[in-house]
């Protein structure tokens, strides 16, 4: 059984676009958003419904998801994990898997087990998810490495068509990962922005930006719901800059996938 403490610390706005600067894995639902996104009430939570349409500035989020384009979500057929190669591959070539590099990049106090490396202990200060404290020991941790943009979700929205390394590429780019609390992210499973947004209404902006950057690099599509969805989110917080950086959109040629 996994055990982890965790303390609820007070709601703070994130500074997150500098996270995803640097820098999700989800069951098909339907229906309305889960994590109470059906909130319309304002206040700065990305759930606002303007009473003018807002395009947002150049550079922004909500700009850039006018030019996503828009088509019906493909079948699931054929969907497997490794046809995004091996999980945590050390496509930045540093000698430590991906897993390694974002728990030590979102994680603080983190202590090593070979001295740079691998994590054996550290703390979310504050799950992105959540807002909660985590504590993270390897082996009994609560802390998930998530895709932003679910795997399962990109294929069936442009990435099934991809050559395998830029799949790789896709499944560890920094841009697209976050350590967050597991059981919230195992409830998001491959939700798109249309079906789940963190129940932590402050990182609500961020979180939908960081898709649209995904979505945006690597020229993946959206259904109508999705798209309007994240207008909705956005258009709360129309001045949300879009997360840029990550690694390249094609892995190293030793990499491989089905």
């Amino acid at each position: 059984m996994i055990r982890t403490r965790r303390t609820a610390l007070p709601a703070l706005a994130l500074a997150s676009a500098a996270l995803f600067a640097v820098t999700g894995c989800t069951s098909d639902t339907g229906g309305s958003v889960s994590g109470g996104s059906g909130d319309s009430s304002g206040g700065g939570d990305g759930t606002a419904e303007p009473s003018a349409p807002v395009s947002g500035e150049a550079g922004s989020a909500l700009k850039t998801v006018g030019g996503l384009t828009v088509k019906g979500r493909a079948p699931r057929t054929g969907y497997d994990r490794e046809r995004f190669g091996s999980a945590w591959a050390d496509t930045d070539s540093n000698n430590c898997r991906t897993r390694e590099d974002i728990l030590k990049r979102d994680l603080d106090g983190v202590t090593f087990r070979d001295g740079k490396c691998v994590v054996v202990a550290g703390t979310l200060a504050e799950d992105p998810y959540t807002g909660e404290r985590v504590e993270f020991e390897r082996g009994r941790s609560e802390v998930d490495i998530d895709h932003l943009v679910a795997l399962s979700d990109a294929w069936q929205k442009g990435a099934q068509q991809w050559p395998p390394r830029k799949r790789i590429a896709f499944a560890n780019d920094p841009l697209n990962l976050l350590a967050v609390d597991a059981s919230t992210n195992r409830s998001k499973s491959d939700g798109d922005t249309a079906t789940w947004l963190p129940p932590n209404k402050a990182f609500r902006c961020t979180y939908v930006a960081g898709q649209v950057a995904v979505k945006t690099k690597y020229r993946l599509w959206v259904t109508d719901a999705e798209k309007d969805a994240m207008r909705r989110v956005l258009s709360g917080c129309p001045e949300q800059k879009l997360p840029t950086g990550g690694n390249p959109t094609e892995a190293p040629a030793r990499f491989t996938a089905r």
